[in-house]
């Protein structure tokens, strides 16, 4: 039998209001990049859409144009920040995508398409505050926010957001990368109307620094129920998805259960604690295809094995194994491969 990525939309509707309520009058562009961090991109747009969630964060173009497709005809905005080809910007500007720039080099390109195919191109620019993960330079702000200015005479682009990134390393630098931003927005104002989308912060800042917020928050993990690494947990939040495998052998001091590093299950994660009919017990080693757990008294072939979740059966979260290997929550279950079987519920 398949490992089963187990998967709750009550729940994540319930970590949709508990953002939304947390980083409120901000309003929160729901990222879903990595196929909606693992989950599935189709039912989450759904779900997040019978909740009202109007911004949806892609990264690329192509996952941009999954979520516009799977919004169909509901309300929504599509936000790509990826800088992409040609072809990708055609296909982003005719599918009504906003577009993250970040470049004079790109912002130019996405001018001569729009012109070029005669549809508006809505474009978000996005200053480099420190980071340095693409961006304009602060010193080359204005000329590019003037080319861009002049560039809506013509009614091909419109400069409808500024946003950035936060290293989030230090609150000092965070802080100082926020004045950079706020010179960035009134540089922008200065020359015409003030863009409606200002956004700073991803999922921890969001959360934690309200004050560095704008008037959009990209926020992902946390939505997913997938705390940061080494940061506290998060009121209202949990877990969306539960991870289990079958037992398919019982020996004596030990179970073999059906998932291993081929299905995505980092081999380094032995020595965690895993979910059983019993409880707790230790993942002893990872293989290609199967794991060994410590036994249990009663244990049987097609008993559930729990590698991770919301802690229900004595497993541990995404992020507490990530930790244990030191990366990131995310990182555990977008590795997971489509032999994974996904399973939607409504509880």
């Amino acid at each position: 039998m398949q490992p089963i990525l187990h998967i709750s939309r009550a729940q994540f509707l319930t970590n949709l209001d508990a953002v939304r309520a947390r980083i409120s009058p901000s309003a929160l562009m729901l990222v879903m990049k990595d196929d909606a961090y693992g989950h599935g991109i189709d039912w989450a747009v759904d779900a997040a859409a019978t909740a009202d969630v109007q911004w949806y964060g892609s990264y690329d173009v192509r996952t941009g144009i999954r979520i516009r497709e799977a919004l169909g005809d509901r309300a929504g905005r599509v936000f790509a920040w990826a800088t992409s080809t040609v072809e990708e910007v055609e296909a982003a500007v005719r599918a009504d995508i906003d577009l993250g720039v970040g470049t004079e080099e790109y912002l130019r390109l996405v001018i001569a398409t729009a012109e070029r195919i005669g549809v508006l191109a809505r474009v978000h620019l996005k200053i480099d505050t420190g980071l340095h993960r693409s961006g304009i330079r602060p010193e080359a702000w204005a000329a590019t926010a003037a080319l861009a200015r002049a560039a809506e005479l013509t009614g091909a682009p419109a400069v409808v957001g500024v946003w950035s990134h936060l290293a989030e390393a230090s609150d000092d630098e965070d802080d100082e990368a926020q004045t950079i931003f706020v010179d960035a927005v009134a540089a922008v104002r200065a020359t015409g109307s003030t863009p409606e989308a200002l956004h700073l912060t991803a999922s921890a800042a969001s959360w934690w620094r309200p004050e560095l917020r704008g008037s959009l928050s990209r926020i992902g993990a946390f939505c997913y129920g997938i705390r940061s690494a080494d940061g506290p947990e998060l009121e209202g939040i949990r877990p969306i998805s539960a991870l289990s495998a079958s037992v398919q052998e019982v020996h004596d001091d030990h179970v073999v259960v059906g998932i291993g590093a081929f299905d995505g299950l980092p081999s380094t994660l032995s020595g965690i604690q895993v979910g059983t009919p019993a409880g707790s017990r230790e993942l002893r080693s990872v293989a290609q295809t199967t794991s060994e757990v410590s036994t249990w008294p009663g244990a049987s072939i097609g008993d559930a094995v729990w590698i991770l979740g919301p802690g229900e059966h004595g497993e541990q979260t995404a992020t507490t194994l990530a930790e244990h290997i030191d990366t990131v929550g995310e990182e555990i279950i977008t590795r997971l491969t489509s032999r994974v079987r996904r399973v939607i519920s409504d509880g």
